[in-house]
C-alpha cells in the first residue's frame, strides 16, 4: 500500500531579507567592540558562502527593497556577554506567529487536494523550533474546521528531516485505514533562534536558517492507476559514532545549533552503501532514480550527497534553487522541493533525503504507483 499525495501547500512569512542585508544586521549581533578586523571581514564571507539569496522571517517589519529590511526583535549587542532575547521571549513570538502560518498552509493544501476539512481523520504536526501548549494543532482544528475528534499526533524536535517522519506516520495511518484522510503540517520559525557573539559554527547556522511552513494532505492510494504522486516507502539509519556532529539544544537565549564541519565527510562515507541497500529492498537501483528532493542543509552537504551518490549536478538544481530563494527552513524545506518537482513534472521515481541530529539519514520513495515484481 502507499500514501497518495492529494495536495501540497507552501507558505512563508510576509517579509523577506536579502542575504547581503542579513549580513549587515548580523554584524551588530556577532561583532562587538572587541572583535577583530579579520572577524568583521569574515562574517559577510560566511553569509555569502551559505548559498542563500533571500530568506523570510516573522521578526521582519519590512522587506529588503532598495533599503535595509527593518526589525526590532534583535537589538544590537551591548557587550560580549549580551546574548539577545531570552528563550521565553522567543517562545512567545513562536506562539504568536506559528498558528497563522499553519492555518494558511493547511488551507492551501486542502484546497489543492480538493479535500473537505470535515473529512480529515488524522492531523500530524511537525516542528522543532518552538513549543507551546495548546499548540498550533488546536488552531488548525478551530480555524480550518477540522472535526473536534480528529486524531492529533505531533512530531517534535526531530530537526530538518521532521517532515519525512511525518509522512511515514501518515502512511502508517492510511495503510491501516482505507477511509483515513491525513493532513501533515510542518511549521518552523528558525529565525527566532539567531545567536549572538562570535562563533563561526553559529554564524553559519545564522546565515542558513529561515522561516516557512508546508502541508500535505493524502489518503491510501486507490487500486486503479492514477497520475498522483505516492509515498511508496520510507527508510532511516543512524550513522555510527556521530552523535556530536549535529545537535539542536535548548539554551537560555534560544535553541543552539551545532554543525560539525565533518558532516559532509560522514555523508560522503555513509550515504551510498545504505542508500543502495534500501533502494534494492524497493526493487530499484540508484541509476533508476529519476529525481531527487534533497534537504539543502547547506552547499557542502548537497555537494557531499552528489559525490556519494554519483549523479549529475543538474539533479541538485531544485534543492539549490529552494535554498537560494528561501534559505534552510528546516522541516518544511524538503516539501517545498517536492512541490517544485511536481510542478516541473520531474521524472519518477523520486527519492527524498533529509539529515538531522543523530547523525540520522531519513529517506522517502515517491512514485506514481506501487512497484511490483514480475
Amino acid at each position: 500500500m502507499s500514501f497518495e499525495i492529494l495536495g501540497i501547500g507552501t507558505v512563508t512569512p510576509e517579509h523577506s531579507i536579502e542575504q547581503v542585508d542579513a549580513a549587515v544586521h548580523a554584524e551588530a549581533l556577532s561583532c562587538s567592540a572587541e572583535s577583530t578586523d579579520q572577524q568583521r571581514r569574515l562574517l559577510p564571507v560566511l553569509y555569502r558562502r551559505a548559498g542563500v539569496k533571500t530568506r523570510h522571517s516573522v521578526v521582519l517589519e519590512s522587506s529588503t527593497n532598495g533599503e535595509l529590511a527593518r526589525q526590532s526583535f534583535y537589538p544590537p549587542a551591548e557587550s560580549e556577554v549580551d546574548y539577545g532575547p531570552t528563550t521565553s521571549h522567543r517562545m512567545q513570538a513562536y506562539e504568536t506567529h506559528a498558528a497563522s502560518l499553519a492555518v494558511s498552509v493547511g488551507e492551501q493544501a486542502l484546497q489543492e487536494g480538493q479535500v473537505d476539512p470535515g473529512e480529515i481523520t488524522q492531523l500530524i504536526t511537525v516542528s522543532c523550533s518552538g513549543f507551546s501548549a495548546p499548540g498550533f494543532d488546536i488552531s488548525l482544528v478551530r480555524e480550518l474546521g477540522l472535526p473536534a475528534d480528529v486524531a492529533r499526533t505531533h512530531i517534535g524536535f526531530m530537526g530538518c528531516h521532521g517532515a519525512l517522519n511525518g509522512l511515514r506516520v501518515a502512511k502508517a495511518f492510511t495503510d491501516n485505514d482505507p477511509h483515513a484522510r491525513v493532513l501533515v503540517c510542518a511549521v518552523e520559525l528558525c529565525s527566532l533562534h539567531q545567536q549572538y557573539g562570535w562563533c563561526p559554527e553559529k554564524i553559519v547556522a545564522n546565515a542558513l536558517f529561515a522561516d516557512g511552513a508546508a502541508a500535505v494532505v493524502g489518503r491510501q492510494a486507490p487500486l486503479d492507476l492514477t497520475d498522483r504522486w505516492q509515498l511508496i516507502a520510507s527508510g532511516s539509519t543512524i550513522v555510527p559514532d556521530s552523535e556530536e556532529m549535529m545537535s539542536w539544544r535548548i539554551g537560555n537565549h534560544g535553541f543552539e545549533m551545532t554543525l560539525s564541519p565533518r558532516i559532509p565527510d560522514l555523508i560522503n562515507e555513509s550515504l551510498r552503501p545504505w542508500l543502495k541497500k534500501w533502494l534494492a529492498q524497493q526493487g530499484l537501483q540508484l541509476e533508476e532514480v529519476g529525481s531527487w528532493a534533497i534537504h539543502p542543509g547547506g552547499p557542502r552537504i548537497l555537494n557531499a550527497v552528489s559525490e556519494a551518490v554519483g549523479f549529475e549536478e543538474t539533479l541538485l538544481n531544485p534543492s539549490r534553487e529552494i535554498l537560494a530563494r528561501y534559505g534552510n527552513m528546516s522541516s518544511p524545506t524538503v516539501l517545498f522541493i517536492l512541490k517544485k518537482l511536481q510542478a516541473e513534472r520531474a521524472r519518477l521515481p523520486c527519492v527524498m533525503l533529509g539529515f538531522g541530529p543523530g547523525l540520522t539519514i531519513e529517506a522517502a520513495l515517491i512514485n506514481e504507483r506501487v512497484q511490483t515484481s514480475g
